[in-house]
């Protein structure tokens, strides 16, 4: 599902990865673990084709996103939800609007949005706030809107970085439980976080980045997928 294969980095003087190679297999669940600066943020903007590797190769469900066009881009990222530690969340759209915002870009014909987000914001509880503003959210609503906008599109993987930074252990929990269903109907997820409690109590398997370089992998624990979702 995801590869990288000898995969190097640089900012400038700055290296970012460097000579960084895992596998995340189709259905799995995994840590990407490190402090701040190691390289976490890095793969998952490679992952996503926002950045190019300098060397070595990022292949994503039979793709090789740096040899993708730009043209090429939006069309690849349909397979790919994205969840970020600050939310992107649309402040001036309801909470429906911001889901529909995914679809819109995905050019999924209008008639569809309806069934599409009102199924993502059930899947994560936002049922009720359908019509309010991001302003009337709490910090764990609002890293839960982020979700359901990124389950919309039906994507194959789902990359989250960060989700827990800005959010109370209890909202933390809640949200990976969330995370871990999701992954059991069948999503591939791969979390960038620094979080320890949470990679400890969820027991997934962990990739630990220090310096832009692997330092340690566990073995996989209890990632595997029951069943396959469908937004559809």
């Amino acid at each position: 599902m995801i590869k990288l294969n000898n995969v190097t980095k640089r900012f400038g003087s700055i290296v970012a990865l460097d000579n960084v190679s895992f596998e995340v297999k189709d259905g799995e669940f995994v840590f990407i673990t490190g402090p701040s600066g190691s390289g976490k943020t890095t793969i998952i903007k490679l992952i996503l084709g926002q950045l190019v590797p300098d060397a070595g190769e990022v292949i994503v469900d039979g793709t090789n996103v740096g040899k993708l066009k730009p043209k090429d881009l939006p069309s690849f990222r349909q397979k790919i939800g994205v969840v970020f530690q600050d939310f992107k969340i649309l402040s001036e759209r309801t909470v429906e609007e911001n889901v529909a915002v995914a679809l819109a870009v995905i050019g999924l014909p209008k008639a569809d949005w309806d069934i599409r987000v009102k199924h993502a914001l059930k899947l994560v509880g936002l049922s009720r706030q359908i019509n309010l503003f991001p302003s009337q959210l709490s910090g764990g609503e609002l890293q839960r809107l982020s979700l359901a906008r990124a389950l919309s599109v039906n994507p194959k993987i789902i990359l989250a970085d960060e989700p827990t930074g800005n959010l109370d252990w209890q909202t933390s929990d809640e949200l990976m439980n969330l995370f871990q269903q999701i992954n059991k109907e069948g999503k591939t997820i791969v979390m960038a976080t620094h979080n320890m409690e949470i990679v400890k109590k969820y027991k997934k398997r962990v990739i630990h980045i220090v310096g832009g370089r692997i330092e340690s992998r566990s073995k996989d624990q209890d990632s595997k997928p029951e069943k396959k979702a469908d937004l559809t």
